[in-house]
């Protein structure tokens, strides 16, 4: 991969390593704290993140996946936690990292990276991430959102079309549609 390549909010990148990954940056008018809880706390995941998520915080802990419609329930592991900043976890192939930074006044930086197993799931996996973060961009301002699985496979189909258009790489299958 020689390029970065962005559509939407989402960049397909390769990492300093060389694995392919989808990046995706918000600011929010929240301290780190209580966006690390957005990340960490399941009744907070559950607004926006695909599964139900219950993380035991500490390297090697296990993270237990459940209720996404499109998968089986399945358990990863912690790589890495660093309380309020940083949280990576393997989820399926896939490496998870989010990064908190603080800003001024009271704001903080949101930075989600999904390493890819393979490069073809950056599209799909991309214009996931896009219908999630808006979820998570309601649940930061205090709004109602039915979480990510609310607004059916239309609104991701779109996305998915915008980001292979941008040039994601593609052609992995779909859960709840392959």
């Amino acid at each position: 991969m020689s390029a970065e390549v962005t559509a939407g909010t989402g960049t397909y990148l390769a990492l300093d390593d060389g694995r392919p990954a989808v990046r995706f940056h918000r600011v929010y008018d929240h301290p780190v704290d209580r966006l690390w809880r957005f990340v960490t706390d399941p009744g907070e995941l559950a607004a926006w993140f695909p599964s139900r998520v219950e993380i035991e915080p500490r390297p090697g802990g296990t993270v237990r996946f459940s209720g996404d419609p499109n998968m089986p329930e399945s358990t990863g592991r912690v790589l890495a936690v660093d309380p309020p900043r940083h949280l990576s976890f393997a989820w399926g192939g896939d490496e998870l990292r989010f990064d908190l930074e603080a800003l001024d006044a009271g704001r903080a930086r949101f930075t989600l990276t999904d390493v890819l197993a393979e490069p073809n799931t950056a599209a799909r996996n991309g214009a996931g991430w896009e219908v999630c973060l808006a979820a998570l961009d309601l649940a930061v301002r205090g709004e109602r959102s039915e979480g990510p699985h609310s607004g059916g496979i239309t609104a991701w189909k779109e996305i998915y079309d915008v980001y292979v258009e941008a040039g994601f790489p593609s052609g992995a299958p779909v859960p709840g549609v392959d």
